[in-house]
Order: structure tokens, then C-alpha cells, then sequence
């Protein structure tokens, strides 16, 4: 009996092709997040796991190989340090000014009205900045006065991955089944402001 023959596994990308097809870009995308949310589990590693998954994904985007999660392994091991597990720190710290924030929504205090806003906007640029800093490359990895600059330079590129956090937000809270798969197209946003930020941000 025939068989039909099975055509071999694209181990490169086409020309023209930054991240992959549609569906490959899809499994790179759910791989990232999944490996992502694994790393992040002890906290204070969530700066390395995201700065590991913006490196992955650019490496994919450059020499047209695959993300596979030894090479999201090796990325992570290059980036945990104790200067990344201190900034480690800050998202439960964003954590604790959206409980402040929500309480403040509840309550009714005088400026409850202007300060909850405040702190929603407050909440939001900081995890721009912060994702922008995690998408950057050697010699700025993680660096914050870098991605503030970029974020500054590149308001559009900004705007655009607001959007994307705050579509993370609404997912998150609308289907919590999706949060594991949520930091890939965060990582891949980040990736892909800082890949189209102007020639100017790119060099200051």
C-alpha cells in the first residue's frame, strides 16, 4: 500500500518570514509563554524569564531557527543574576499599589476619584517601561534608565504596547484559564516595539 509522503519539518524560516507562518508563530508564541510563566513561579526571577523570552524570540527572528526551550534555557541561565533577581522585586511591589488601588476604588475616601486613575496610569507605564527593559539587548539587559529613554523616544511603540498589556488584563481576568499562556505575546510585544523603536531611541 502507498503511503503519501510526509514533508520534512521546516527547521528555517522563509525569506521574509520574521517570526515564522501563522501557525508556527503561534506555537513559538505558546511555548515562550508556558516556559515563561514557569520561570517567573519564583518571583523574583520575572525580570531574567521575560528578558530570556524577548532574547529567544529575537534570536528566532534573526538567524530564522525555531524557539525551542533549550534555547529559552540557555538564555534564562545567562540572565539570572542578583542584580535581576533584585528588580525581581518590583512586580510584587506593582502588586501591592494595585490592591491600594482597588481598595481605593471601593472606598470612600475624599480623591478616591483622582487618585484611583493616578494609580491605574502609574501601574501602566511602569509595566511598559518594565517590559521595554526586559526586550533590550547587550549592553542595556534590564536597564531601566535605557527602556525610560526608549519608552520617551518612542511613544508610539509605547502606546502600542500599552495596548497590548492592558488586552493581557482583560484576557487575564475575563478567561484566568489563558494567564500561563499570557507573558509570550507580552515577550513578543515587547520584542517587536523595541525591534521597529526609531534609529534615534536604538542609539541613545
Amino acid at each position: 500500500m502507498a503511503h503519501a509522503p510526509i514533508a520534512p519539518r521546516r527547521e528555517r524560516r522563509e525569506p521574509g518570514e520574521v517570526f515564522g507562518s501563522g501557525f508556527t508563530l503561534f506555537a513559538d508564541m505558546l511555548l515562550i509563554g508556558l516556559l515563561t510563566s514557569l520561570a517567573c513561579l519564583p518571583v523574583v526571577t520575572a525580570p531574567a524569564a521575560f528578558a530570556a523570552a524577548s532574547a529567544t524570540l529575537r534570536q528566532a527572528a534573526g538567524s530564522g531557527v525555531q524557539v525551542r526551550a533549550g534555547t529559552y534555557g540557555a538564555q534564562l541561565r545567562a540572565r539570572l543574576s542578583t542584580r535581576s533577581a533584585a528588580l525581581g522585586l518590583v512586580p510584587p511591589l506593582l502588586a501591592m499599589v494595585v490592591l491600594i488601588d482597588a481598595a481605593l476604588l471601593r472606598a470612600a475616601l475624599p480623591g478616591a476619584a483622582v487618585m484611583a486613575p493616578a494609580l491605574a496610569l502609574l501601574v501602566l507605564g511602569a509595566t511598559v517601561v518594565a517590559l521595554r527593559a526586559t526586550a533590550l539587548e547587550t549592553p542595556h539587559v534590564l536597564s531601566a534608565r535605557e527602556a525610560l529613554v526608549r519608552s520617551a523616544a518612542d511613544p508610539r511603540g509605547s502606546l502600542l504596547l500599552a495596548g497590548a498589556v492592558i488586552l493581557s488584563g482583560l484576557l487575564a481576568w475575563s478567561i484566568p484559564l489563558l494567564v500561563p499562556l499570557l507573558p509570550g505575546p507580552l515577550a513578543f510585544a515587547a520584542t517587536v516595539v523595541d525591534l521597529r523603536s526609531p534609529a534615534d531611541a536604538q542609539e541613545n
